[in-house]
């Protein structure tokens, strides 16, 4: 005959509800109600509220035991972040958000490899290329841009230890290739020897780094894909809803075969993607081949919006003589403004108007100011804020470009 289990009928509430200040440690008294509750349902008629009584002092003694437990679940579970996770909840973390469960091998020796090819092949994550004797894993992938050859990819022995790369030595692929598909590899530099290990706190803050990347098909995680692919301007890429998907447009000169890499590796369904909602011809298609599939990338390539502008001013003090140093004080900042507009983001008259203000204060107190007045032109027409706002329009899938030159500044 079996002996029940005398605590399979007592039930502790040990709740899991995480606020903005995490989870918080019951009170005693919580622990204590509970822990009678549990016991008098097995026991009719127990009391332990005797002062001095054997069973008061074991009820307490409990409590102070349930106590460490409920702080232990308490730091366990707040401890589930890159800012405060033990070595082993780190790593654990770290499989999730890097494919790497311990600290030291980005400090692997290192070499940055070329990929020659067919047109459109990808390189994936972890392709493993060698020089005869050590073996090497890429870093992030790529791929065989228009040209024949793929962007410097980074490439990590997987075995320890520092040793010399000399250049043009990394010339083998390990992973296999298929046999319709043309790839060659090569170090034009020579790579670099293994530092010391990696700190639990580099890595660490790699960790959290990592976690803060967004959903896979998300705008977030695409205009960080493809930032951190081509190092364009974070106000040249531009994620928009469109009927059926997203937009994806892209300006800048960066290589067509990279732009759609970094889409490719940030979306779940390439079918989401949508053309030019303006024209046609701004749609660039580009097919990579992550064999045996091929697919179909299609982005908007972003033209650009050259701006000028007349900046008319004016004071109420008759013989101010300053006003010679305006143009210098004001058409960079201004420019500035323009260029750092992301795609499809309007001018806004009043950020210009502050602008020009705080430019001048060293020279003018804005309280004399009498006038201001922007004209703007895009690609020499002139264009006027929109009826009842500040707000002047231009393509909603461009972006603005705007050389300090181009801002003529007049007193009138």
């Amino acid at each position: 005959m079996s002996t029940p289990n005398p605590f399979s009928e007592y039930s502790y509430d040990f709740p899991v509800v995480l606020t903005a200040s995490g989870l918080q440690p019951q009170q005693p008294q919580s622990l204590l109600a509970q822990l009678l509750a549990n016991v008098a349902s097995t026991n009719p008629g127990y009391t332990a509220n005797l002062p001095g009584s054997m069973v008061e002092d074991v009820s307490s003694t409990d409590v102070a035991a349930i106590s460490l437990c409920d702080q232990a679940k308490v730091e366990t579970v707040n401890s589930l972040t890159p800012y405060g996770a033990n070595l082993f909840t780190l790593g654990q973390l770290g499989t999730i958000y890097l494919g790497q469960g311990q600290p030291g091998l980005p400090t692997n020796t290192s070499v940055l490899v070329e990929f020659t090819g067919t047109v459109g092949y990808v390189i994936n994550n972890g392709f493993l290329v060698s020089d005869g004797t050590n073996v090497y894993q890429v870093q992030g992938g790529g791929v065989i841009g228009s040209g024949g050859t793929s962007a410097l990819l980074t490439a990590l022995a997987i075995n320890s230890g520092a040793f010399s790369v000399p250049a043009n030595t990394v010339t083998q692929l390990v992973t296999s290739v298929p046999s319709s598909i043309t790839l060659a590899v090569n170090n034009p530099n020579a790579g670099t020897p293994a530092s010391a290990a990696e700190t639990p706190y580099a890595y660490r803050s790699r960790v959290l780094t990592a976690g803060l990347a967004a959903c896979v098909g998300g705008p977030r995680l695409i205009k960080t894909q493809i930032g951190v692919q081509l190092g364009a301007q974070a106000n040249l890429i531009s994620v928009q809803a469109a009927s059926g998907g997203i937009r994806v447009v892209v300006g800048g000169s960066a290589s067509t075969y990279s732009i759609a890499y970094a889409i490719f590796s940030s979306i779940p369904d390439p079918s989401i993607l949508q053309g030019s909602a303006v024209s046609s011809g701004r749609n660039v298609t580009v097919s990579l081949i992550d064999y045996p599939d091929t697919y179909s990338i299609l982005y908007v390539a972003a033209p650009v919006q050259t701006v000028t502008m007349t900046v008319t001013w004016n004071t109420v003090l008759t013989n101010f003589t300053g006003g010679g140093a305006f143009p210098g004080l004001v058409q960079a900042p201004l420019a500035a403004y323009i260029n750092g507009l992301g795609v499809g983001q309007v001018i806004n008259v009043l950020e210009m108007l502050e602008i020009f203000q705080s430019a001048v204060e060293p020279v003018l107190d804005v309280s004399l100011l009498t006038r201001l007045v922007f004209t703007v032109y895009i690609n020499s027409v002139e264009t006027a804020p929109a009826t009842g706002t500040y707000a002047i329009s231009g393509d909603p899938e461009s972006s603005f470009s705007c050389a300090a030159s181009a801002v003529t500044v007049t007193q009138g």
